[in-house]
């Protein structure tokens, strides 16, 4: 599929329109387009198995993952994680969701989400535009996302900066997601819910 059909109204947004175009360029091969895209948000702590997750269901159905992660390092070559700079690359990312689903393009937006206040954005996106929204929650025991943690700062290939530190600074700030909404623990089997997720997508 040609990228270029989503630049067109990004002009509409000229201060992010840079933003969004240089994370389309990151983008890599992009699904074909389909009737009724589906919208896919994965939230949960850093560690908790949400990329794990993500690659699972997208290794059975025809979605891109926009990860939040990879997407910050395309945007910011030396990410700094401050409040602007956060503010800045979702403003890209939400509007950059928006034209993908315009053009019937499923998705999974795999970020923390961890406030309702975000995910309202996110909402409103579903809503606005009359596609089908799934949200998950994805959690694991916390001695399990310490282990997975631990590895992950010893791998240099890691697209996450967080560490248990970062963990544990952001558990507070979690809330109840006030949608109906799947809940999978990926220290266990995580096939049931990639099952029942599947069936509703193709429902």
């Amino acid at each position: 599929m040609e990228r270029n059909i989503l630049y067109s109204k990004d002009v509409e947004h000229p201060q992010f329109g840079s933003d969004v175009q240089r994370l389309i360029e990151n983008l890599g091969q992009l699904p074909e387009p389909v009737a009724e895209p589906a919208f896919i948000v994965v939230s949960g702590l850093p560690g908790t198995g949400k990329s794990y997750f993500c690659r699972q269901l997208a290794e059975r159905l025809p979605v891109i993952i926009l990860e939040s992660d990879a997407l910050r390092k395309g945007l910011f070559l030396s990410p700094t994680y401050s409040s602007p700079e956060s503010s800045r690359l979702f403003r890209a990312c939400h509007l950059l969701i928006e034209r993908l689903l315009k053009q019937g393009i499923s998705l999974i937006f795999d970020a923390t989400n961890l406030s309702e206040g975000h995910r309202e954005h996110l909402y409103s996106i579903a809503d606005r535009l009359d596609v089908r929204l799934v949200l998950v929650r994805v959690e694991a025991p916390p001695e399990v996302v310490y282990d997975r943690l631990k590895t992950r700062q010893e791998n240099s290939e890691s697209k996450s900066d967080a560490d248990w530190a970062v963990y544990r600074r952001m558990k507070p700030s979690v809330q109840n997601i006030r949608r109906n909404h799947y809940v999978v623990d990926t220290s266990r089997d995580i096939t049931p819910v990639l099952d029942k997720i599947i069936r509703e997508v193709r429902r």
